[in-house]
């Protein structure tokens, strides 16, 4: 039987695998999934994860729920050597081994690229998985417990302050959600003013939200600083150790929550682990048809797509583009993919991918958000209706689709759930203290004190 080896169960890889799964007669072929995680984030619901309107297991989708005949392997491939037709896994639990194939998609995703800024390791974290959606939230939650309980100064001050570097879709959409989070706490914490707050969006380029034009992304700017946030452009993150901040532009403050959402790198299987063929970027070399290699050869039995495939734009104006690394991409090319490898294996003709843009939509807190496709902009609460619209729509399996709808429908009639659940990052503290055999008291010497 011939085997198909997914590595990277994201966006592209789910719908790659989940396509094959119907497309594939008994027999004809066995799908192999490899992934570090059970399941795949639905990555446009951090933001709200953030801001406790969607609940984190409702951004993720089981692998083994949904994926019934794949086999699924949970681990990362370190190493890829096509020459030999062998990747290297490395198991979450358990020795590296090697695992065959006959065709090969690579589809393991972007990793978050970071720079060497002192402190940032130690103090920032970043958003590209549910976990860290989860950790921003509760930290935040614990900051306004910690902060009412304090006298005003610089302790206090610096638990209301959040600062996000990177001014992406992912950075702005998650600032505005974690603003509208904060300021709506305020009703339940009379000890704060929303003076107190202070929000910092940091870009390093002149503007926000690249994927929008110019005009609309000014908007944005001028609409979260009218709601209080402090948006510093063509700036960047000079130091960040202990949690104080140091700006480029020469401003200075403490700041309890980091969040690094400054773009994506390719990933290190890719980018420097591999035979197959990577551009300037680190990004692999992929045809119109997905199968990766150039216009003039095909490397036999390689398909790529996703964030680390430079995939031509058929549908853009402009010579030479590939396509946005955006989860409208990687959904539909990992269905164009399921196709073209089906048709591959049984001697078909393959289809070029090729999709021109819904346009896009962002969500700026609760209530409110910006849409734009082509000329046409809309913005404000019709847009905020138009982004949940869209993504319960665009989340894979009816399932997630009611569970979503079903939190959002609670909390429009009962308002945020504002519990920090913090402390299950450490869940064997309790336990440990109340383990702890308690110290015996000291006995008095009876001939010392006579």
């Amino acid at each position: 039987m011939r085997e198909i080896l997914i590595v990277g169960g994201g966006y592209a890889g789910f719908y790659t695998a989940w396509g094959l799964e119907k497309k594939l007669r008994p027999g004809e072929a066995r799908v192999t999934v490899v992934d570090p995680r059970p399941y795949m984030t639905y990555q446009p619901f951090l933001p709200e994860v953030t801001a406790g309107s969607v609940e984190a297991r409702h951004a993720a989708v089981s692998l083994r729920r949904h994926l019934r005949t794949s086999r699924l392997i949970a681990g990362s491939v370190t190493g890829i050597r096509h020459a030999d037709r062998k990747v290297t896994v490395r198991p979450v639990k358990g020795e590296e081994y090697e695992l065959r194939y006959d065709t090969l998609v690579v589809t393991a995703g972007a990793v978050t690229r970071t720079f060497p800024v002192p402190g940032l390791a130690e103090n920032a974290i970043g958003l590209k998985h549910v976990e860290e959606a989860v950790a921003i939230r509760d930290r935040l939650l614990t900051a306004f417990d910690q902060a009412a309980s304090l006298p005003p100064g610089p302790e206090r001050r610096k638990l209301l302050t959040v600062t996000f570097v990177g001014g992406g879709f992912s950075g702005v959409e998650g600032f505005g959600e974690l603003l509208s989070l904060a300021t709506a706490m305020l009703r339940s914490y009379p000890e704060l003013s929303l003076g107190e707050l202070s929000f910092h969006l940091v870009e390093a380029r002149g503007r926000i939200l690249p994927e929008v034009s110019d005009e609309p992304g000014a908007w944005v700017v001028r609409h979260l600083e009218r709601r209080g946030a402090h948006v510093h452009l063509n700036t960047r993150l000079l130091s960040a150790e202990d949690g104080h901040v140091v700006l480029s532009s020469g401003e200075e403050y403490d700041s309890e929550l980091i969040v690094w959402t400054a773009g994506n790198a390719s990933n290190p299987v890719v980018h420097n682990h591999t035979d197959l063929p990577v551009d300037e970027r680190g990004l692999l070399v992929v045809r119109p048809d997905l199968r990766v290699g150039t216009d003039a050869e095909a490397v036999p039995d390689v398909w790529a797509a996703g964030d680390d495939a430079a995939v031509p734009d058929l549908a853009s104006p402009v010579p030479g583009a590939h396509t946005v690394p955006n989860a409208q991409h990687a959904v539909r090319q990992g269905r164009r993919l399921a196709g073209n490898i089906v048709a591959s294996l049984r001697g078909g003709a393959v289809r070029d991918y090729r999709h021109s843009s819904l346009g896009v939509v962002a969500t700026l807190g609760l209530g409110r958000g910006i849409f734009q496709y082509k000329g046409i902009v809309i913005k404000g609460f019709a847009a905020w209706l138009m982004h949940r619209g869209y993504h319960v729509l665009a989340v894979p399996t009816w399932e997630r689709k009611v569970r979503v709808l079903t939190v959002w429908l609670t909390a429009a009639m009962f308002g945020r759930d504002l519990v920090s659940l913090a402390s299950v990052q450490h869940p064997r503290d309790a336990f440990v203290t109340s383990a702890a055999p308690e110290r015996p008291l000291r006995r008095t010497d009876d001939r010392a004190t006579a």
